[in-house]
């Protein structure tokens, strides 16, 4: 199985760049964006959750982010030969390190013994995959648990973050699972989305771009549109738990304002 899809993943992969996505330039003069542009995706990004209600996208109606450093962690099934684990950790750590940077927020790497984990594993490492989140996620419902086992072929990775139930936008864990079975630039595009997106940036927006944040699959990596993102969710002028409408004005002053534009 493992094997089927590995192979299924890679022809995918061809796939999308054939028809020029999972772009890893970042984007360029045909991707232009401006102030307004970047308060809008960061309004449909921030304050929308595509799994709110399961299916329909719904307002989780508050600035969610992370108040304690975030330590992730990489963990391997054991199907993962150790070069592609050896490669997987050092991406994550210094994209760990870029988050970091860009957000002004501490954000690191560790060993063991961190708050968001990110699980690389194979469909034969279902019995690891169940046991980890398990223990990862006690609470976790059944049904997603299984979407973690048995993820559809058409989820490559996900992430779930969130934080205790009275204070859910204060962001204490995370858990993401990426396939091994991908070919190194799609594990690479999960690392950069599901990590991203764990800090608070939970949902997509067919209008973002040039974007990760967006289902088109047209950019692989994180951009500058989307470094911007980053950057506005953790200014410390936006208070975690706001509301769309409490945040908005602030809004379109911080994009102004990552852009070096005068108000």
């Amino acid at each position: 199985e493992c094997a089927e899809l590995r192979n299924y993943y890679r022809v995918l992969q061809q796939d999308l760049l054939t028809r020029g996505l999972l772009r890893t330039d970042g984007g360029g003069p045909e991707t232009p964006y401006d102030a307004d542009d970047l308060a809008a995706n960061f309004e449909a990004i921030a304050f929308f959750n595509e799994y709110a209600g399961r299916g329909g996208s719904g307002l989780i109606g508050g600035v969610s982010r992370w108040s304690g450093p975030v330590k992730l962690v990489a963990d391997f099934g054991p199907s993962v030969p150790a070069a592609q684990q050896q490669r997987d950790q050092d991406v994550l750590t210094a994209y760990g390190a870029r988050l970091s940077r860009i957000t002004g927020h501490s954000i690191s790497t560790a060993p063991k013994r961190g708050n968001f984990h990110v699980i690389f594993a194979s469909a034969d490492d279902r019995a690891y995959v169940a046991e980890k989140v398990r223990s990862l996620l006690p609470n976790l419902s059944e049904t997603d648990l299984q979407l973690f086992v048995n993820p559809p072929r058409t989820h490559y990775c996900f992430v779930l973050a969130g934080g205790p139930q009275n204070a859910p936008f204060d962001y204490i864990r995370g858990v993401a699972l990426i396939r091994a079975e991908h070919p190194d630039l799609v594990r690479d595009s999960c690392i950069h989305e599901e990590v991203a997106q764990g800090l608070g940036l939970l949902n997509d927006s067919p209008r973002a771009r040039p974007s990760i944040f967006n289902d088109d699959d047209e950019f692989a990596y994180l951009t500058s549109h989307d470094e911007l993102l980053l950057k506005m969710l953790y200014d410390s002028r936006l208070h975690t738990g706001m509301s769309a409408e409490e945040a908005r004005p602030l809004i379109r002053i911080l994009a102004r304002d990552v852009l070096g534009q005068p108000l």
